[in-house]
């Protein structure tokens, strides 16, 4: 009489490849943004953090044995997703300075008023009395690039004649602030403001800017 056949042994689950731990760590640090964003820092928990993505606690706490480094990894992740490349801002330089500066300052505009854009401001906003550094990683990998940049093109149009700036760098911080400080005020505060009036407020600033900076 034949044995009776053995039922097949269920195929053990294999190591995530790089691509899936990677994938569920920028889960995990998403998770962990909406939750420092909802609870606030202090009443934020690694453990709640960790079940929103059907986490251990021991899982997280291996790789951030602190929440501080949970919060910054993940305010870290954030920032530069919404960060721009050199690519993107070279391709938005146009054959007019009008069109051009419109170009470069919704480069920051625009990632800026999208629901992780808006998340990321809320936090910084909220906690960075507490973590000044998460302000400064913010300027240094999202606004500087943008106004180094701005502020060779500013350098080079007053070489030109076309322009006459005597602090080309101040003066790419200063449009930038003028571009993208009004309208991310008033979005962060839950206010409603239209595409076409965010639109209507970067033309203004960029011919204001240009009134004021051409040569004469």
């Amino acid at each position: 009489m034949n044995a009776p056949e053995r039922p097949p042994t269920p195929a053990r689950a294999g190591r995530p490849t790089r691509a899936q731990a990677e994938a569920r760590h920028a889960e995990l640090l998403e998770a962990a943004l909406d939750h420092f964003l909802e609870k606030g820092f202090e009443l934020a928990t690694v453990e709640a953090i960790a079940a929103s993505v059907n986490m251990t606690k021991r899982t997280v706490y291996a790789r951030y044995p602190e929440k501080v480094a949970l919060f910054r990894a993940a305010v870290a992740q954030a920032i530069a997703r919404l960060a721009v490349s050199e690519a993107r801002m070279r391709a938005a330089v146009a054959d007019d300075l009008e069109q051009t500066l419109v170009n470069i300052a919704r480069l920051r505009v625009d990632p800026l008023t999208t629901p992780a854009g808006l998340k990321l401001q809320r936090i910084i906003q909220t906690e960075s009395y507490r973590f000044p550094d998460v302000f400064t990683l913010s300027y240094e990998h999202g606004a500087l690039p943008v106004i180094r940049f701005l502020g060779a093109l500013l350098a080079a149009e007053t070489a030109a004649g076309r322009l006459a700036i005597a602090e080309p760098d101040l003066a790419a911080n200063v449009f930038i602030s003028m571009v993208v400080s009004g309208p991310i005020r008033i979005l962060t505060a839950g206010l409603a403001v239209s595409p076409e009036e965010v639109d209507h407020r970067i033309r203004f600033a960029v011919r204001l800017f240009l009134d004021g900076a051409r040569a004469r």
